[in-house]
């Protein structure tokens, strides 16, 4: 797996605030049937930690942020720490368990700064 280190992703990036403890940023695109399903978990799962908010960008319409994270089919997951660095990286519909555990290094400040993307949400 290719590591690429980013800078962190700001509110600006996202054109919203991010989570006061993580973020959940999922790449959606609008015939995406299981992109429907990652929205239910990630909302779900949002609303169970205070300072977690799950944002849903419509990958054809920010084509600069999937080529920023080299964002290559829908649903792209990234779990951001509370300062917007990712900690964790997922293609594909994750698991509701896979993203309690990656928001738990996010929120828990097991990442000392930018990390290697994981393939596991």
């Amino acid at each position: 797996m290719r590591v690429v280190e980013h800078a962190p992703v700001t509110s600006g990036d996202l054109g919203v605030d991010l989570g006061e403890r993580a973020t959940l940023v999922q790449f959606s695109t609008a015939f995406c049937q299981p992109c429907r399903a990652t929205r239910r978990i990630l909302g779900e799962v949002a609303g169970l930690v205070p300072g977690v908010r799950h944002v849903e960008i419509d990958a054809e319409s920010r084509l600069d942020l999937v080529r920023r994270f080299d964002v290559l089919r829908t649903p792209t997951v990234l779990v951001l720490d509370g300062a917007g660095n990712v900690v964790k990286r997922a293609s594909g519909q994750p698991r509701k368990a896979d993203v309690i555990a990656a928001l738990g290094a996010a929120v828990d400040g097991a990442s000392h700064g930018p990390s290697q993307p994981s393939d596991k949400v």
